[in-house]
């Protein structure tokens, strides 16, 4: 476990998982970093609202743990994809459903307008 200059406990298990101790920062974002092949002081600058003590822990922590804390990471990027496809495949049909409704009348010239102005977006990027 690793312990700050107060003798707590610096990472702590959350619903959300293993989290820095008095944040909401998880120690599966400081791996996303470490994946991407970062090095700890490179996205450090990334986290201003911890210490440099409870970042050293984390970093402890996940150098200990290593298995664990990899073992999790991977169950949490399963859980997001499943989340991620989920909503894709619902705001689709949403967007279907919406796009069967028929425009109100009198309303037609402003649609134009803004088709006219989405494609001209869409060229420019």
């Amino acid at each position: 476990m690793a312990l700050g200059s107060n003798g707590r406990s610096q990472i702590i298990r959350t619903e959300r998982g293993l989290t820095i101790a008095g944040t909401r920062i998880t120690l599966y974002q400081f791996m996303d970093y470490l994946h991407t092949g970062h090095p700890p002081q490179f996205f450090r600058n990334y986290f201003p609202q911890i210490t440099d003590e409870q970042f050293d822990a984390a970093m402890f922590y996940i150098d200990a743990n290593h298995t664990e804390v990899e073992a999790e990471y991977q169950i949490v990027l399963k859980q997001a994809e499943e989340n991620r496809q989920y909503w894709e495949n619902r705001n689709r049909e949403h967007f279907t459903r919406i796009a069967l409704i028929p425009l109100k009348p009198g309303k037609e010239a402003l649609w134009e307008k803004l088709r006219v102005q989405k494609a001209k977006h869409e060229s420019q990027a």
